[in-house]
């Protein structure tokens, strides 16, 4: 069943043995649909409402069995037959570059998180402006896809997707109004985003979010080691909504994350990937992005079943591209 078939069926008003009253405490809090309950979870649900934990617990229970009901989730214990045949036929988003979308086995995928770091210059930005009109390129279940940009560091440039819409052939002024911009000024801000963001995403046909970067201002605000657990306890709970986004909402998720360096490193590379293994463990794929003269390397770091190996790509005036022989 398609995402838009199942939309009246993910009301919250469908939720069946709940009262009106807590059907009304759920509104009121911005719980808008079923989706909406699976992903922030009992925690949040009880914090958000007032709802005791337990009941909490029942009413997420009784989300996911709906959502497996009318196909957006797979019902326990399957093949993983089943599963591999639907991996086969799983969207992906094409990057702008052949070789990029080789070394992710055909572009980005969709139900995970692609986490792109390195440092400045490296074209992290540069990758999202472009999926930004690619993803329009593609016919997703016949509707025009559109991207959700999350802009943490003030980076979104709508002169660079004009610019690169029009060196691909593609009405700029279209382009631009099938990309949504939400900009967050601090943490909590853009939690509130990434909690609000379902709605956004079913009401527009997203079929990509960006949050370009999703550490920036959790470095800035939790200095020293004293603020260190709480940091990383407030990245981990975002980083699992987006997940349960992704996965509930059938998106591809792309994050940009910065690095940091281990003046203790006698060999290798010092620089390493910012939120420690609160990132890696919750980020499906992570490419590191260095520079390589005028091109750049793309080099898979951690995926589910890539080999670990590098690429060449471009920064060229259609975003990103192969570099030229």
């Amino acid at each position: 069943m398609s995402d838009k078939g199942s939309e009246g069926a993910t009301d919250i008003d469908t939720l069946k043995d709940i009262g009106p009253a807590t059907k009304t405490s759920l509104k009121e809090a911005g719980f808008r649909s079923i989706k909406d309950l699976v992903i922030r979870g009992p925690m949040d649900i009880a914090e958000a409402t007032g709802i005791a934990i337990e009941k909490c617990i029942t009413l997420c229970n009784k989300a996911r069995e709906t959502l497996e009901d009318i196909g957006v989730f797979d019902k326990p214990f399957i093949t993983a037959n089943q599963i591999y045949e639907k991996r086969k036929s799983e969207y992906r988003i094409a990057t702008g570059s052949k070789n990029l979308d080789d070394l992710l086995g055909g572009g980005i995928e969709t139900r995970a998180i692609t986490e792109l770091y390195g440092e400045f210059g490296t074209g992290k930005t540069q990758i999202c402006h472009t999926l930004c009109v690619t993803v329009q390129q593609n016919d997703a279940e016949g509707n025009l896809s559109r991207a959700l940009y999350i802009d943490t560091e003030n980076t979104f440039r709508p002169e660079r997707i004009a610019s690169i819409a029009s060196a691909r052939n593609i009405d700029p002024n279209t382009t631009l109004e099938n990309v949504i911009v939400a900009k967050a000024y601090n943490s909590s801000h853009q939690e509130v985003i990434i909690q609000e963001s379902p709605n956004v995403i079913n009401l527009h046909n997203i079929k990509l979010m960006i949050v370009d970067s999703i550490v920036s201002h959790y470095r800035a605000e939790f200095l020293g080691r004293s603020f260190l657990s709480e940091r990383q306890q407030r990245i981990n709970r975002l980083l699992h909504i987006l997940l349960r986004i992704a996965e509930t909402c059938k998106i591809a998720v792309v994050l940009t994350n910065q690095i940091q360096s281990s003046p203790d490193a006698l060999f290798g590379d010092p620089n390493k990937a910012t939120g420690g293994n609160v990132m890696a463990h919750s980020s499906t794929y992570r490419l590191y992005l260095k520079k390589s003269g005028k091109n750049r390397i793309a080099r898979m770091v951690d995926s589910p079943y890539h080999s670990e190996r590098e690429i060449l790509f471009a920064l060229n005036d259609q975003g990103i591209g192969d570099p030229q022989k």
